[in-house]
């Protein structure tokens, strides 16, 4: 095992300086990149930019800053990929791809490779085996064949990355193609190349061991996504006969207390032999070299040979094994770290490698050319490359890694990668340090509640390693945000965390009833399901949706209703929430679909463009009208659609508590109320002076919301039509308007990137998201760092306490009251 660590070390040695010069190259071709993106793109994000360096306090600043940082690299990885997506289509299309196959070490096809694509958004690492043909018989007398090394070690590595970087992984996923190494057509340096030429498009991980005489030599190909070279070198050397060996004369000495209990017991030395079996011969070798070796003479030089067997050949792969796991996870981690923004995995991992494998000597020695050294400083480095463009993850990167070090190193590692957390935190927070005051004590006057994770983090690594001052102090913290928590609690909305993912303007958002689970729609096609506490994607929805415009969730949490606006596929489809199973499609509207609703009662869903069409939720079919009989009962009427129709497109509609009244927002100013079931239009309502883009009807039942492009909400009593209340505030169109469960609260979202929150009864403005600097508490400062672009879609849990906005900024926030 102590092989497979020093060679994970001399990896990290070689490749560190590969990766930093990738990350460093990139930083230097950012401004090259953004050519391939849209011009208003970039204009959006350096108003966004601009915007928020005016509107708010440093930390929020610092937190759209980190948003900003993570968002512009997502486009920039996007952009890598549009880049070599197109050059993936023409590289099968060269004239000189079949010289090429002269050299082609593999018994896959290029256009096999390029075309096995999974529906993983991120793109996976190909991993190759090449394994070593090993010839045991030139130190077997008998001459078996008894390895398969190719067998168990594919198999041994197949295990450790089905574990934690399979393909289907959503965060760090590979794609490990084991057998398709042809080792008769491999011919060195002009395989690699012959690879790269065709495959250098896609990021590929080659794990290849030859046979050296007594030795392996371990070497590694490597390119990631927009590199212009490739990395191909001999790593370490592996002494697999001595490995092999060693474990032959560990089972003979075995053999030899065996042997002895079995003569004292009065068993006959010829069948103790017999049972011996080649242990027999290996310890009479064992007990020569040994005799010779204490008269002097130099054993090394006299080809000495064990007999192996499988444990021997096990004990090899074993060896193999952690070697090829070790650098595949180090490898795999470095190419998602700088391509898809992932923390290191190998640190949590290590610890398991090095069980009972480093002995003391090693561990104490602090010394530059320590293996683990070179471990940790890898690390760093690859850290320090990093911050030019993801400064702000450096504080959570180092921690973690100080983490590991403090169950493995002396701690003076550890702390060094401690204090290049702390430090990069206080920097990052323009907070002036002075070596009079403990850096744990600097951090007060910059701590907020977001930071308690990080906190916690700093408490446990200064428990682990025995700093009880330092534990104090971080208890200290916890105990200044727990004072913030408790005042948040009585003061008004926070933000909680920001999702990020979608590629394009984020339309609608959606949260279940139960309060667990948030839907969002976008531009780019996809409908994603995310974890609304921990932020995480569960599911991701694609497939000829089109563009999405609005997305409903059914009351039972059972349905998922999305609308789509672009054309032809103008259509509303039906997936099953939890298993992301698709239920119905349904066609029928030739104009965009700008919003979808579903009654309170589940029954039915409505759908809106030019003219809002009424669905039955559960069969895709108009729902069935009834009429009384004579005798009290009642039976359908016609299967019909039934159709409401305007002049103008409808941009919102909401259904009353009693699924009785319909109102729809449209283009003409107007507000319409109809039954949803027979089509009869109710009534109709004037006041706006621009086109109702937001529609939501109170809990009760009793009061009517409408948004408009003439930047007012109007409250109106819903039986009467009568306007009770006109709230001005917002400085562009209202987009969106939620309700709280109580019917208390008014939230709504505007194009002046802002959520404002009201008193629904009164129509006071109780609190705008973000705060204005100047008017902001020390709270509100803390986390309510806004959406820099339009706020297209608010919505709330049935709780009351979560409220999520869909931007064309491309986020979604998660705020809590």
């Amino acid at each position: 095992m102590d092989i497979g660590v020093r060679l994970l070390f001399q990896i990290v040695l070689e490749l560190t300086p590969v990766i930093a010069a990738l990350i460093q190259k990139r930083n230097e071709e950012r401004p090259t990149l953004a050519k391939y993106l849209a011009s208003q793109e970039i204009k959006e994000f350096i108003q966004s930019v601009s915007s928020a360096s005016q509107s708010i306090s440093h930390s929020g600043k610092l937190d759209q800053e980190k948003i900003q940082q993570q968002q512009l690299a997502f486009d920039v990885q996007k952009t890598q990929l549009k880049i070599a997506t197109q050059q993936q289509e023409t590289a099968l299309k060269l004239p000189e791809v079949q010289k090429i196959f002269e050299n082609w070490p593999l018994r896959l096809l290029p256009s096999q490779i390029l075309e096995c694509h999974t529906k993983n958004q991120r793109t996976p690492l190909k991993i190759f085996l090449a394994p070593p043909k090993i010839k045991f018989d030139k130190f077997d007398n008998r001459g078996e064949d008894i390895s398969d090394i190719e067998f168990m070690l594919a198999e041994g590595l197949r295990q450790f990355l089905n574990q934690h970087y399979s393909l289907h992984n959503p965060v760090r996923p590979t794609e490990f193609l084991a057998g398709a190494w042809d080792s008769k057509r491999f011919h060195s340096e002009s395989s690699i190349k012959a690879l790269f030429g065709t495959l250098k498009t896609e990021p590929v991980l080659i794990l290849e061991s030859e046979t050296d005489g007594d030795y392996l030599n371990f070497r590694i190909g490597y390119w990631g996504i927009g590199q212009e070279n490739y990395y191909y070198k001999t790593i370490s050397r592996l002494p697999y006969k001595e490995i092999v060996e060693e474990s032959a004369i560990s089972r003979a000495k075995k053999w030899k207390t065996i042997r002895d209990e079995l003569i004292a017991l009065g068993e006959s030395l010829e069948e103790i032999n017999h049972l011996g079996k080649e242990n027999v011969s290996n310890l009479a070798t064992l007990e020569k070299a040994e005799k010779w070796k204490e008269k002097g003479i130099d054993i090394s030089q006299l080809g000495l040979q064990y007999q192996v067997n499988r444990q021997d050949i096990e004990k090899l792969c074993q060896v193999l094994i952690t070697c090829h796991t070790l650098a595949a996870s180090w490898v795999a981690d470095a190419y998602h770290l700088v391509h898809n923004d992932v923390p290191p995995l190998l640190p949590e991992l290590l610890p398991s490698f090095l069980t009972n494998t480093i002995n003391s000597k090693l561990l104490q020695a602090m010394s530059d050319d320590n293996p683990l050294y070179m471990y940790a400083a890898g690390y760093k480095q690859l850290y320090q490359a990093l911050e030019v463009e993801r400064h702000h993850w450096i504080p959570d990167l180092a921690l973690k890694l100080a983490q590991t070090l403090s169950h493995l190193l002396d701690e003076v590692w550890a702390k060094e990668q401690v204090d290049y957390s702390v430090n990069t935190w206080l920097q990052l927070r323009q907070v002036s340090q002075h070596r009079e005051i403990h850096p744990l004590r600097a951090m007060q006057s910059a701590i907020k509640i977001e930071d308690e994770e990080y906190i916690e983090k700093l408490k446990e690594y200064f428990t682990a390693v025995g700093d009880s001052q330092s534990v104090t102090y971080a208890e200290e913290l916890l105990n200044a945000i727990a004072q913030e928590k408790d005042k948040r609690q009585h003061e008004s909305v926070y933000l909680s965390h920001t999702l990020i993912g979608h590629s394009d303007q984020v339309t609608s958002v959606a949260i279940s009833p139960d309060g667990q689970i948030l839907v969002s729609g976008c531009a780019d096609k996809t409908v994603k399901i995310w974890n609304l506490s921990t932020g995480k994607v569960v599911r991701t929805l694609t497939g000829k949706i089109g563009e999405v415009s609005s997305v409903a969730i059914s009351p039972d949490g059972n349905f998922l209703v999305v609308g789509s606006c672009e054309h032809p596929r103008n259509n509303v489809k039906v997936w099953h929430l939890a298993t992301g199973k698709l239920l119905h499609t349904l066609l029928g509207h030739q104009k965009p679909i700008n919003c979808v609703v579903i009654s309170p009662d589940g029954q039915i869903l409505a759908s809106a463009s030019n003219k809002i069409k009424i669905w039955n939720l559960h069969t895709g079919d108009p729902p069935a009208l009834s009429r009384p009989l004579g005798d009290g009962a009642e039976r359908p009427l016609c299967e019909r659609i039934s159709t409401l129709w305007h002049s103008s497109p409808v941009y919102a509609a909401a259904i009353s508590p009693d699924s009785a009244i319909l109102a729809s927002g449209s283009s003409d100013h107007k507000i319409r109320l109809w039954n949803p079931i027979t089509g009869e239009l109710l009534s109709t309502l004037g006041g706006h002076s621009g086109e109702v883009k937001a529609i939501a009807i109170s809990p009760d039942g009793q009061f009517l919301l409408s948004g408009s492009t003439d930047k007012t909400i109007k409250i109106w009593h819903l039986c009467t039509g009568k306007v009770l209340h006109t709230l001005t505030g917002h400085s562009d169109e209202v987009t969106s308007i939620a309700v709280s469960p109580d019917g208390k609260t008014l939230y709504s979202g505007s194009a002046d990137k802002t959520i404002k929150m009201w008193h629904s009864q009164t129509g006071e403005l109780l609190q705008t998201l973000p705060s204005p600097v100047g008017d902001a508490t020390r709270t509100e400062r803390y986390a309510n760092t806004g959406h820099s672009q339009v706020v297209n879609s608010v919505a709330i849990s049935s709780d009351g306490r979560f409220i999520a906005s869909g931007s064309s900024d491309k986020t979604i926030k998660i705020w809590l009251r």
